[in-house]
């Protein structure tokens, strides 16, 4: 372990090696009485990463940002679950629109898109005993250095793609830290200025999209998400895991 150079949740910085899932790791942290609030564990590879729907998150060893931020949401209510992650997201736009400027939004649910492109994804597991929940674990990926994907993800992009400068993930992880305890705590004080600054950043709001729904898809517009993650369109409202956003139907 080393402390890290800022007041990053005033906690401690795990670098691992290899791991199949920082997530992993860190619940397993959690459930061993061993967890802090803050505490971040990063990963120079990751074999077994976890995606949404139960999608890999692929990445080459020591490319990129592999980590999983613990913390203690226990003054949240658990209706906050959705505004925990859009406060996630927000936190990595407000580091990126730092360092290339505009282009950058957040598609529904959970995924930062630079343009039509994927640049990051989250995915927060928590422990809840009854109405209490005194861990999160906050998984992020994101593309800093890698520069060719797979061809089943032809939407990937990285930052230095889009900047063609190099990242250190240690350094992108503690700043991003820093900067998601600045959007916890904004979401403590004032959840409808959360909910409104992920619409503002929306992919594609008030524009035509395709989803999916029972293997069928539709188009419709999207309109909005409401504070408990559901998407709002013309078509009516569809909660979390109900309908797939389609990128290229």
């Amino acid at each position: 372990m080393e402390k890290p150079h800022s007041s990053t949740f005033d906690n401690q910085l795990i670098e691992l090696e290899s791991v199949d899932s920082t997530n992993n790791y860190a619940m397993g942290l959690v459930h061993e009485g061993l967890a802090t609030d803050g505490l971040i564990c990063l990963a120079r590879h990751q074999w077994a990463g976890k995606g949404q729907r139960g999608k890999i998150w692929q990445s080459e060893p020591g490319q990129n940002l592999i980590m999983s931020l613990i913390i203690e949401p226990q003054t949240l209510d658990l209706s906050q679950q959705f505004l925990l992650s859009a406060s996630v997201a927000l936190a990595i736009l407000d580091l990126v629109l730092t360092i290339s400027g505009n282009k950058w939004t957040v598609k529904w649910p959970n995924d930062i898109f630079w343009n039509d492109r994927k640049a990051a994804g989250i995915l927060i597991e928590s422990v809840i005993h009854g109405k209490n929940w005194p861990f999160a674990v906050i998984g992020i990926g994101m593309n800093l250095n890698q520069e060719s994907f797979q061809a089943e993800i032809p939407n990937a992009i990285s930052l230095k793609q889009i900047t063609g400068d190099h990242y250190e993930p240690a350094s992108f992880a503690r700043q991003l830290a820093h900067l998601i305890q600045n959007r916890i705590t904004q979401l403590k004080k004032d959840p409808d200025q959360i909910s409104s600054d992920f619409n503002q950043s929306l992919y594609r709001r008030n524009q035509v999209i395709a989803l999916k729904k029972n293997h069928e898809l539709f188009v419709t517009r999207l309109e909005r998400v409401d504070p408990r993650g559901a998407l709002i369109t013309a078509h009516g409202s569809f909660d979390l895991g109900e309908v797939e956003f389609m990128l290229n139907a």
